[in-house]
């Protein structure tokens, strides 16, 4: 990197950090360094604006110095915060990030697939499920270590998996609004990807149970699919007490539903959503969500990745799941006629 004149070299990030040049080297290399000294030689690179000489590095060592990263789109915005977050980890290491949306389409994802090779990546990040499952052997088989993150259906065994306990997700959600006093509960849904969010719904209202026809699933998975649910549900109960969302964008829509009919959130409806993306914090009202730790999903798959690429070996086929929280916000509140302390219902 230039700085006037002046090329920034790796000395001069070893001596900004305080450590020797084989340690930047390995920090750079995405080679294992202790976390504080990590932390101090990508600030350095950061501070300094040092740029690792990829293409000497690549011909050194065979390595594209390149990770490919599935999505299902970027226009979601949980997947487009997972993106940030591991291009973030990847810079860090010396990396760059190859990204490709599959669409939730098998066909779309299979032609990204057969155009990866071992020239163009060194590792592969695939998140999501939909539109990839038929692809899981040509993704074991895959010459370079693949991972898969943010999985929500049953977990394959030929392939390592970071996700999210999404069935302990909804879980929560559901425990929230009973506590509450919620029994008139509908849940409007992306289906059937949400499949697992809604069973743990399900299990935090048993032995009561939650009736199918109060589960309506979504058009689109958007605010206007959310919205379209959320009026279908209020119509078809006007006794709901809470809206359970399978994703915040749904939830966004849902409020709208809510106000648009005459009621408020939470004193008539309560809603709650799932993913916490950035925007539902600064609504009105704001939303109560299930949130994930989107960052350590990140780090985890990525050093994962990174592990083998540097060990020459496979990923150990291991599945690691997550456990999401409760934020708790504006947009949920006792049910209607129900003043008892939450835990009291």
């Amino acid at each position: 990197m230039f700085r006037g004149d002046y090329v920034v070299t790796m000395a001069d990030v070893a001596a900004r950090a305080g450590v020797t040049k084989q340690t930047v080297s390995n920090v750079v290399s995405g080679k294992k360094v202790r976390p504080e000294t990590l932390a101090k030689v990508n600030k350095a690179i950061a501070e300094l604006g040092y740029k690792p000489n990829l293409v000497a590095r690549s011909l050194r060592t065979g390595s594209t110095s390149t990770v490919g990263l599935f999505v299902p789109s970027v226009a979601n915005a949980f997947y487009s915060a997972v993106v940030g977050e591991v291009e973030n980890l990847l810079v860090g290491h010396g990396y760059n990030l190859l990204r490709a949306t599959t669409r939730d389409d098998p066909d779309y994802t299979r032609a990204h697939l057969e155009n990866l090779t071992a020239r163009s990546v060194d590792a592969l990040l695939v998140a999501g499920d939909n539109g990839v499952e038929q692809q899981l052997p040509m993704l074991a088989a895959a010459n370079f270590p693949v991972a898969l993150f943010a999985w929500e259906g049953d977990p394959p065994t030929t392939l390592p998996v970071v996700s999210i306990d999404y069935q302990h997700a909804g879980f929560l959600a559901g425990s929230h609004l009973r506590d509450l006093g919620h029994r008139k509960v509908a849940v409007i849904a992306d289906l059937p990807a949400h499949t697992p969010r809604v069973a743990g719904l399900r299990r935090a209202f048993a032995p009561d149970g939650l009736d199918d026809r109060k589960v309506f699933a979504c058009t689109s998975d958007d605010a206007a699919g959310g919205f379209a649910a959320a009026c279908a549900a209020l119509e078809a109960d006007p006794e709901l007490t809470a809206i359970f969302a399978t994703h915040d964008v749904l939830a966004v829509g849902a409020i709208e539903a809510v106000v648009r009919s005459g009621r408020r959130v939470p004193e008539d409806v309560s809603v709650v959503g799932f993913d916490d993306i950035a925007q539902v914090g600064r609504i009105r009202p704001a939303l109560t969500t299930v949130t994930f730790p989107k960052r350590e999903m990140a780090q985890q798959a990525v050093e994962l990745l990174l592990r083998a690429v540097d060990s020459g070996r496979p990923p150990t086929n291991v599945v690691s799941l997550l456990r999401p929280t409760l934020t708790v916000r504006d947009s949920s509140g006792p049910a209607r006629g129900n003043r008892l302390a939450p835990g009291t219902a």
